[in-house]
């Protein structure tokens, strides 16, 4: 990269913003029930590398924690409870050099973190290729009371107190087989292996249910989250036919339990080209979906016109017109914001972390136009 990392860590790029949006605005708008006026975010902040850079072009400290610029969001609160894998092996560093990091995960898996140039490890081998393997590791995903921390209930009655959107999340249904197998190695389990699948996801589910079953007794939740980010350019790693034989079952378990007791949002992370697969997910209970990347065929206008009311998104708009000109920075948010801002249902904001290149007078171009146009878009509400 031709200079020293000060902000090296995933953690280091920690993003800061302050929520001015109320539980009940946000989930009213996101779920079409009343427009609130324009949302407005950074949902995960730069690259590896861009802070450096723009400290360089004379950023502030609060430039460079993003706490110094406007945005219109939401404050969420998480409940601490456990519905994925609880357990596992003690990592074991193998390696550790000024290029990488090797090491052996809680999975058994071993790990590759190029340093400089990612954040996050990727794994180089899987544990499960047959029903034998998973039944050794199944233990760590079945239930148990440990999945409860000791104050969850009352944590999450202080986010209520504080207006904060209750959340509670659940493995993705793509996203944990493939760490277990792999990418290949899932996509051709679906043909092979149908019935180790199945398990996988039935355990996974019969955990996440009787947790969340206790959880939503107890207090209200609003908000269900999972990651999964199954898909590239070119297209998801799994197809409909795929989601409705396995992840939709899993899927409809906990959600149609959680909306049957008020929850409102079903939000699925997922980055790529997912157009083949939004119907499926949609008819699975999903309704609302980040980042949208208009890289990959991902066009929040387009997607609204087909879709409707029946999902709502966040992001969307291009991350890379950021590193080209004012004037196409102002289309991008022109072709983008009015129409998304009119039908509700929308919190605007970049389809990914901000990629280096990115001129910091750029990015602050960026912000003022996009609230020039929001501002004049609301007074048309």
């Amino acid at each position: 990269m031709g200079r020293t990392l000060k902000w090296a860590e995933h953690r280091d790029l920690a993003i800061r913003r302050t929520p001015t949006v109320g539980r009940e605005d946000f989930l009213d708008h996101m779920t079409f029930r009343r427009n609130v006026g324009p949302l407005f975010t950074e949902i995960f902040g730069p690259l590896i590398g861009l802070k450096e850079e723009w400290e360089e072009q004379g950023a502030t400290p609060a430039e460079l924690d993003f706490s110094a610029f406007r945005y219109r969001c939401e404050a969420r609160g998480s409940i601490p409870v456990v519905t994925g894998r609880q357990g596992g092996h003690p990592e074991e560093l193998l390696e550790d050099t000024p290029e990488r990091r090797l090491f052996r995960d809680g999975l058994g898996r071993t790990m590759m973190l190029c340093k400089g140039v990612a954040t996050l490890p990727l794994p180089l081998d899987h544990p499960v290729h047959s029903m034998d393997d998973w039944l050794r590791l199944k233990p760590w995903y079945t239930f148990s009371e440990a999945r409860f921390r000791a104050d969850w209930e009352a944590v999450a009655r202080q986010h209520l107190a504080q207006g904060r959107v209750v959340c509670v999340s659940i493995p993705g249904g793509f996203d944990e087989p493939r760490q277990l197998l792999g990418e290949e190695g899932l996509c051709m389990a679906y043909y092979d292996q149908p019935e180790l699948i199945h398990d996988i996801l039935g355990t996974i589910a019969d955990t996440a249910v009787r947790v969340l079953d206790r959880v939503s007794s107890t207090v209200p939740v609003d908000l269900l989250s999972v990651h999964e980010d199954m898909a590239g350019k070119s297209g998801p790693l799994a197809g409909p036919t795929q989601v409705r034989e396995f992840i939709a079952p899993y899927y409809r378990r906990v959600w149609d339990m959680l909306a049957d007791r008020g929850a409102r949002l079903f939000d699925q992370d997922s980055d790529g080209d997912m157009n083949a697969v939004v119907a499926a997910f949609l008819d699975a209970g999903v309704n609302c979906m980040h980042p949208a990347e208009p890289a990959a065929n991902m066009d929040v206008v387009s997607l609204r016109a087909r879709y409707g009311t029946r999902v709502a998104f966040y992001g969307g708009i291009d991350k890379h017109v950021l590193r080209r000109s004012p004037t196409d920075i102002a289309r991008e948010l022109e072709y983008k914001l009015p129409p998304m801002i009119a039908s509700g249902g929308y919190m605007a904001g970049l389809d990914h972390r901000i990629p280096n290149g990115t001129p910091l007078e750029h990015y602050r171009f960026y912000l003022r136009r996009a609230w020039e146009i929001m501002e004049r878009e609301a007074a048309r509400l």
